[in-house]
């Protein structure tokens, strides 16, 4: 009996407003060889100079992943030949990355699981290379573009924990502002490494590793692709190989591109052309106190305020939509009734009109003054449904739909009062037939009061009164 054993390493790219060693602008653009300079070719006789804001957002996303941090910057040259780096190396972390030893804790059907990061560092990225038929071309655009990885333990052994596992970690790097993290740009892209193992060995099986998938989709057809081939090897007695490989999308199969190589054979040294620099604990007590509550703390929190746990994993898929929840609680709102509201209504007409959530004209206030007019019982919970769509759809206020609509729910016990006695006086043999044991009548009788208010009247007190009338006659 075999078992997989899977590691990641996550790429992602900076969203800073220049590039890693150089000034040139750090943007995504679809015309090529566009954002570049004399650096990023690397011309004869230029120096990198460190991009200190990449830094700040590595140490950031470091610190918010429990990782130990290095006491200075200290960068590395990864003599490995890069045919998509002009300099034919690369410039990366490997004596003081900045982070090592850390981990992601997760919420995950039904148990807390801590899945380790081995280490996080900042390297450059590389060029984009389009392989025709007969030649390569190249768009240096990338190139330079500050890059973390991320690279974890081989702590998996299965798609669904690797995909839980990547769905937090795009949140938290969301959340801390480091990247836009779109796997359509290419700002997110994973390397897969699995390996089979017994359940009986102690010792880890040999791997192949599959590179530059920009898809968590995919990232799960090759997991489940990959465990069947290599399973399939061992069984039949044959070795499993030590190779890189990639996948091909239209035969759902992964094909040997070459052998993986070994630490060793990248040649690491440290940077010569970047002196290191020191980092001081007053300058990661600053950044550590700009990392907002972080999704699975939100998460819980939400749930012990009562929302179900379905509805607090939707609200914390955002930073956006968490803060727009958490703004309407602080103005007042319930926090069970206003995920409801949120999630059912609110993102479903953003679901449905594929929207951004940003887009929507409700701001949290709006919704706060209309669960407030609920509460009040100034409206009904049809009435507020129809506020919600109406204020979504042709943006206006709450207060503006109730004034033009004239919605403002009767909630005064005498008029209601009135309402049902005439309603009672009109209905003699409905009232004979509760008396004589059809008491389900009683439903047709609160919407005829309903009726008689034009749809105004509060129907928990229309229930109460008629009950209390109807069994005086």
């Amino acid at each position: 009996m075999y078992k997989a054993v899977i590691g990641l390493e996550v790429h992602c790219e900076l969203n800073t407003k220049t590039k890693m060693f150089s000034g040139s602008i750090n943007e995504y653009s679809k015309d090529p060889n566009t954002n570049i300079s004399e650096i990023d070719l690397a011309f004869p006789g230029i120096l990198p100079l460190p991009n200190k804001e990449a830094v700040k957002k590595a140490l950031k996303l470091a610190i918010a992943l429990n990782c130990e941090t290095p006491d200075k910057v200290l960068f590395d040259r990864k003599n490995y030949y890069y045919a998509d780096l002009p300099k034919g190396y690369q410039i990366t972390q490997m004596t003081l990355p900045f982070g090592k030893k850390g981990y992601l804790e997760i919420d995950i059907e039904g148990q807390t699981r801590k899945f380790g990061i081995h280490q996080l560092h900042l390297e450059e990225d590389t060029a984009n290379m389009e392989h025709l038929e007969r030649e390569s071309l190249l768009d240096y655009n990338r190139a330079g573009v500050p890059l973390v990885e991320i690279v974890t333990d081989p702590c998996f052994n299965t798609e669904s924990e690797v995909i839980t596992f990547l769905e937090n970690l795009r949140n938290i790097i969301k959340y801390c502002d480091i990247s836009e993290a779109s796997s359509e740009k290419g700002q997110l892209r994973v390397d897969v490494n699995i390996s089979m193992m017994k359940t009986t060995d102690t010792v880890l099986g040999t791997r192949a590793e599959i590179k530059g998938i920009n898809s968590f989709n995919t990232v799960k057809e090759i997991i489940t692709y990959e465990i069947q081939r290599q399973q399939e090897i061992l069984e039949k007695g044959e070795k499993v190989l030590q190779e890189t490989r990639r996948w091909v999308d239209d035969k759902k199969i992964t094909v040997s591109m070459r052998e993986k190589v070994d630490a060793i054979d990248y040649k690491y040294y440290v940077e010569p052309n970047i002196p290191p620099v020191a980092i001081t604990e007053e300058y990661k007590k600053t950044i550590k106190e700009e990392i907002p509550e972080l999704p699975i703390e939100r998460e819980r929190k939400y749930i012990k305020l009562g929302v179900l746990p379905k509805d607090a994993k939707t609200l914390v898929k955002t930073k956006e939509v968490s803060d727009y929840y958490e703004e309407v609680l602080e103005l007042g709102g319930e926090p069970k009734e206003t995920s409801n509201w949120l999630t059912t209504r609110i993102l479903g007409y953003v679901n449905t009109k594929n929207i951004k959530f940003s887009e929507i004209y409700m701001t949290p206030k709006m919704l706060a003054n209309m669960l407030t007019m609920l509460k009040n019982n100034s409206i009904s919970t049809q009435q507020a449904k129809e506020i919600c769509t109406i204020c979504l759809e042709e943006q206006k206020t709450p207060e503006e739909i109730v004034k033009e609509k004239g919605m403002e729910q009767i909630s005064d016990h005498e008029s209601i009062k009135k309402l049902v006695d005439e309603v009672l006086n009109e209905n003699e043999e409905q009232v004979k037939q509760y008396k004589n044991g059809k008491t389900n009548i009683i439903g047709y009788l609160v919407g005829q009061v309903l009726k008689a208010s034009g749809g105004k009247a509060n129907p928990g007190i229309v229930s109460k009164i008629l009950n209390e009338e109807i069994n005086k006659r």
